[in-house]
């Protein structure tokens, strides 16, 4: 049996699962949660509900990986690296270069390095993974599938923004959005739950945890998208601003005294967002915790649901109204609270939550009987559409 291991690196997480293929038989997974911060939590599940769980201060991307390895055999999960027979890597920004899942070779990682103005926080992180890998599991064959594929057909009307149309075309300068292997499987699994054919449903995805993303899905294909030429647009994330002025640059180069853009950029990425407005963290759930008493993360809280709801009523009048509104990601998949802040700012539309359904958590639809439109919580499993898009290639 072949095992194929999908690597998932987020902006503070790093996702992975260990697939016996052709079954698709998950061996293992595990995720690594606030990478560099302190406190970060490193989780294995395995087995009959077995589950290892340990904290590491500063756990960086480079010894989450080690530890996988290590742990895998430790617990006898695997016996030897040796049986691993194929390694697959998240990578954020394809571009217009990278339109499928691709096997990497030298050529195609420095391809991925050079997109990395297109995703700054993410490709040089996956590329030094993908690195890391080669040097641990030199026989092993990478690849790399790539959250924009979902978005290259985009209607033009939606890709590209109002600049000068030259510009537009001779610089590659349009809308790529990420998240698209989440988006892609929701849209997918929302038609199976749905019973419909896949190009027959129309749906608005949200994406939600420390990176955000929203999508509107027309007849199963990817219509429209928050994030932009780069994942710093959209909604307020994590660390990342989210929509803002471009005329803010300028302003806080010459205000700060700054000469590089780029530092202001740094700020956008990485000190903005969630972390920027509360003061405190880019954890919504200890944003969360303090809400009650700290205004500043009330106020947080408060933007984090505003943008949401104003990209989903957007998409919503897009579309001309939708099969289904799906919550997925970290805080869409375990927030209780915050899907029905989501879902009341949207009630123009007469979407409801059921309360007993959105409280048990499981897969389906969360609305109640009378919602004009089904509300639907989808687990993403982005591994899954990975390795299947690796089998296919192999």
């Amino acid at each position: 049996m072949q095992k194929t291991l999908i690597i998932n690196a987020g902006s503070s997480s790093l996702k992975w699962q260990l697939f016996e293929m052709p079954a698709e038989t998950v061996l293992a997974s595990g995720l690594v949660e606030r990478i560099s911060m302190p406190g970060s939590i490193f989780t294995i599940k395995y087995g009959d509900h077995q589950k290892f769980e340990t904290t590491v201060d500063n756990l960086d991307q480079e010894h989450a990986a080690q530890l996988v390895f290590d742990e895998l055999q430790r617990l006898d999960i695997i016996q030897s690296l040796s049986e691993i027979t194929a390694v697959a890597h998240r990578v954020v920004a394809g571009g217009e270069t990278f339109k499928h899942a691709v096997e990497v070779t030298p050529t195609v990682l420095e391809q991925i390095k050079g997109l990395s103005s297109f995703a700054p926080l993410h490709n040089p992180m996956e590329a030094q993974g993908i690195a890391t890998m080669a040097k641990t599991l030199p026989n092993v064959t990478q690849y790399a599938v790539f959250d924009s594929q979902f978005f290259t057909d985009l209607p033009e009307m939606n890709a590209i923004y109002s600049l000068p149309y030259d510009l537009t075309k001779k610089y590659h300068i349009r809308r790529y959005g990420e998240h698209g292997i989440s988006h892609g499987y929701l849209t997918g699994r929302a038609a199976e739950l749905l019973n419909k054919p896949k190009d027959d449903v129309n749906l608005v995805t949200l994406h939600l945890g420390s990176g955000a993303s929203l999508a509107a899905v027309k007849h199963g294909k990817a219509f429209d998208t928050s994030m932009g030429f780069t994942p710093l647009t959209g909604v307020t994330m994590g660390t990342r601003a989210g929509d803002v002025d471009p005329a803010v640059v300028p302003f806080l180069m010459d205000k700060l005294n700054i000469s590089d853009p780029n530092e202001i950029m740094m700020m956008l990425n990485n000190k903005s967002g969630l972390l920027g407005v509360s003061g405190i963290s880019p954890d919504m759930r200890e944003i969360k915790a303090q809400e009650q008493t700290n205004p500043q993360a009330k106020l947080a809280v408060d933007i984090f649901v505003n943008r949401i709801a104003k990209y989903a009523g957007s998409y919503l009048t897009e579309l001309h109204g939708a099969d289904a509104i799906i919550f997925a990601g970290g805080i869409g998949e375990h927030n209780v609270q915050l899907r029905q802040q989501i879902t009341d700012e949207l009630r123009i539309f007469g979407v409801k939550l059921d309360a007993d359904l959105n409280a048990a958590g499981q897969e389906g639809v969360i609305s109640s009987a009378d919602s004009t439109i089904k509300v639907m919580l989808i687990p993403t499993n982005e591994e899954l559409a990975m390795v299947r898009q690796v089998a296919a290639l192999q």
